[in-house]
């Protein structure tokens, strides 16, 4: 019998892929997700229920129904420059309705989470490899709303005795390798979808800042293949139902890639050109960010199988092809 795990925006980019990963080692994913940004096509390894977070009583019912091991939650607003425009909607969405589904886990005795956590805590890096012990001082709101919760975690761990895997990534890239599933975003913004559609007749890839301390004044990033941050996902979800204490990870690669150097993988895999536009660098965006992933080695058994850019790009490149004319 398969293990029933709820899933919290199962429908996304990140949430669709950690669903068919579940699957495959023998867990229920459980999608819970509004549809506000996923998408009901990408749910195909478990049972779906329609619901925002704030629904109390829809909530309950999941969990009187399925009776969840443990959650994963990812449903969460994510667009940094929109949360500076309308910090209310992250607060709102991100923290409240999280505390709204912990009290639901709470009162339905459901004491493991595995949460969704973002580079962005972090902040502005002091060096240029970031640890887990690196100070947190996020600079937008997206990243507050995703610290808050952090915050809330561990009251809770301490409160009520809940175990709360946190699990910190950086740039989310690729696509299923199998081709089930995919990045489809509206609006797009992530650097690797957008400068594929550049390279099949879309916009031109806008380059924000030439002027980085970087070898070629593009900022520096590190990519991570989202099947990837699946096997983490499940990795964290074993370390919890194991025993282990709650704890924090980051996910990346340990290594980082230029905006350009991205542009010249897209170009090399697409065998096309990738055209593209420069604009004035935002405020705010570091000049490197690479996460040191040792401790997700060590402690969860995790490393990734998709060290080579090239590599992620072809998964995505496949996944644009597929797409391009529906």
């Amino acid at each position: 019998m398969m293990k029933p795990i709820v899933v919290t925006g199962g429908a996304g980019y990140i949430g669709s892929q950690t669903c068919k990963e579940l699957n495959r080692c023998g867990y229920l994913p459980v999608t819970v997700d509004n549809l506000v940004n996923g998408h009901q096509w990408a749910v195909k390894w478990g049972p779906f229920v329609n619901a925002d977070l704030s629904d109390t009583d829809k909530l309950l019912s999941v969990f009187k129904q399925y009776k969840p091991l443990a959650v994963i939650h990812f449903a969460a607003f994510a667009y940094v420059g929109e949360s500076i425009i309308d910090p209310g909607k992250y607060y709102l969405n991100n923290v409240a309705k999280t505390l709204n589904l912990l009290s639901v886990m709470k009162e339905s005795g459901c004491d493991r989470v595995i949460f969704s956590s973002s580079c962005a805590t972090y902040g502005n890096p002091e060096k240029s490899i970031i640890d887990e012990s690196h100070r947190q001082d996020p600079v937008n709101p997206y990243g507050r709303s995703k610290l808050m919760v952090e915050k809330i975690l561990g009251d809770f761990g301490q409160a009520y005795g809940l175990e709360s895997v946190i699990l910190r990534y950086f740039n989310a890239a690729g696509a299923d390798p199998e081709g089930d599933i995919g990045e489809v975003h509206d609006p797009e913004t992530h650097l690797i979808p957008l400068a594929l559609s550049a390279a099949t007749g879309g916009e031109p890839l806008k380059i924000f800042g030439t002027d980085y301390n970087t070898p070629d004044g593009t900022a520096i990033r590190d990519f991570i293949h989202v099947w990837d941050l699946s096997r983490a996902h499940c990795l964290a979800l074993e370390f919890l139902l194991d025993g282990g204490k709650g704890d924090s990870f980051n996910l990346g690669t340990g290594s980082g890639n230029s905006v350009l150097e991205v542009i010249r993988a897209v170009e090399r895999v697409s065998g096309r050109e990738v055209k593209k536009i420069f604009a004035e660098r935002r405020p705010g965006d570091p000049d490197m960010l690479v996460a040191s992933a040792e401790k997700a080695h060590k402690k969860l058994g995790w490393k990734c199988n998709f060290l080579h850019l090239d590599a992620i790009i072809e998964t995505a490149w496949k996944w644009h092809l597929k797409n391009l004319h529906q």
